[in-house]
């Protein structure tokens, strides 16, 4: 009896991640109600909480992508994808040349503006390799509002005209540009490879291969498998197959993993598959309810997938992530977050829909987040950029810290503040009657 008593009240380090697990489980579900309409988001809470949680005696464990560099990559990797299904979900404005006018022209200005002036200051200031400097621009390009819920676009509606040009902006680009950051990582691989050998054939082979068919699958197998279930989903001829008639949310797992897995399979680029995959299923009956069920159940996959990464961020920071990092490399991180990121987006969006206002704000919301951690954890994976790997993890989690703190403490009230002014345009204007829909507020130009 004793014996059994004494193994039963073994405490071990299973038994405190249990404990933390469930206690984090239940807190993604409460805290983003707790810090709805407050200068606060998710998942800043989670990263404060991951660096208190390290300060105090609670056995964590021993967070080091540069050791774990695996577990790193796929971690993220699996965010980022459910992330990006979520993203394609919500979207009700359908794919065009005119409407997604603001989201092509972040990623065809903004963004490749964004990459070559984060190049050259990584090279510069920080005396890095070529490969080096393009790598670390490549990763910090891509966007992610997963990490500020305010600025990216709610669950899908039966309106294509519901969603303001801020949020859409956003959310858009960063469905896009998690992909699209791709072809560029794999530049800077090229460069780090040709100290090994010519580079003439690996520049034709990154045209070819790496810019041209890649891309291209990854757009042809989105589109594809967006029609396939897309049809499986609404229009299957026997009733057991049409998949809408049974209402079952974890099917976006299914389509987020087949559409990636596929692609990958193929050698394109899974990201881009993603995205156009659930962009091709919501379109394919875009008013149908089913829509939310998906679309809510893969939020709160993301919720707990982004609890979990900030939280080991947290712990990471807590434990000297940071301890490599030079002021040259804070000071390019800083001024991607409130230089180049502001100045590039507001360029590219001169004659675009948005008024002034939200130019300002779309430009500032160049959230730097999960996808940035993948691209690095990647990168490194692939080959050696003659920079030490402590060094590439610090300057990139010093900038999505200071993103995630720098948006999390300002979407909230400057979203909120330009919701409220498009309510006061359209009551002015109108000059009192029924209350304005919510396709009139949304179409409102500040």
């Amino acid at each position: 009896m004793s014996g059994r008593m004494g193994t039963r009240h073994r405490v071990t380090s299973a038994d405190h991640l249990f404990a933390l697990l469930g206690a984090g489980a239940l807190a993604a579900a409460v805290v983003p109600r707790l810090v709805a309409g407050r200068p606060l988001s998710m998942p800043l809470v989670f990263l404060l909480c991951g660096i208190a949680l390290q300060l105090l005696p609670v056995p964590l464990p021993d967070v080091d992508p540069v050791r774990d560099r695996a577990l790193a990559e796929h971690l993220t990797e699996v965010c980022v994808i459910v992330s990006l299904m979520g993203a394609g979900l919500a979207l009700n404005r359908p794919v065009g040349r005119l409407r997604w006018r603001a989201t092509w022209r972040l990623l065809g200005i903004t963004m490749p503006l964004s990459i070559a002036v984060v190049a050259v200051l990584a090279w510069w200031l920080l005396d890095w390799p070529v490969a080096a400097a393009l790598l670390i621009a490549a990763v910090l390009a891509p966007t992610d509002p997963v990490l500020a819920s305010e600025v990216r676009v709610g669950e899908p509606t039966d309106s294509e005209h519901d969603e303001d040009e801020v949020r859409f902006a956003l959310t858009s680009e960063a469905g896009l540009n998690d992909g699209l950051a791709f072809p560029v990582v794999a530049a800077a691989v090229a460069l780090a490879a040709a100290g090994t050998g010519p580079y003439g054939g690996r520049l034709g082979h990154w045209l070819l291969v790496d810019v041209g068919y890649k891309c291209v699958v990854g757009v042809l197998a989105g589109l594809l498998v967006g029609k396939m279930l897309g049809w499986l989903f609404f229009r299957a001829g026997r009733q057991a197959m049409r998949l809408s008639e049974h209402r079952e949310g974890f099917v976006a797992l299914a389509a987020t993993f087949l559409a990636y897995g596929v692609t990958e399979l193929l050698h394109g680029y899974g990201f881009l598959a993603v995205f156009i995959t659930a962009c091709r299923i919501r379109a394919a009956e875009r008013s149908h309810g089913y829509h939310v069920v998906l679309h809510d159940f893969v939020e709160q996959i993301e919720r707990l997938l982004t609890a979990v990464l900030l939280f080991l961020l947290g712990v990471y920071v807590a434990q000297g992530a940071l301890a490599a990092l030079t002021w040259q490399a804070a000071v390019v991180g800083l001024l991607l977050l409130f230089v180049v990121r502001p100045l590039t987006g507001w360029a590219a969006q001169f004659g675009a829909a948005a008024g002034p206002r939200e130019r300002a704000v779309i430009s500032f919301f160049g959230i730097r987040g999960i996808g940035s951690l993948f691209y690095l954890a990647y990168a490194l994976g692939v080959e050696t950029f003659h920079v030490p790997a402590g060094e590439l993890w610090a300057l990139v989690t010093f900038t999505v810290v200071v993103s995630v703190i720098l948006h999390g403490v300002t979407a909230s009230p400057v979203v909120s503040r330009l919701d409220r002014l498009r309510v006061l345009r359209v009551r002015t204007r109108r000059g009192g009657g029924r209350e304005p829909s919510e396709d009139e507020v949304a179409n409102e130009r500040l």
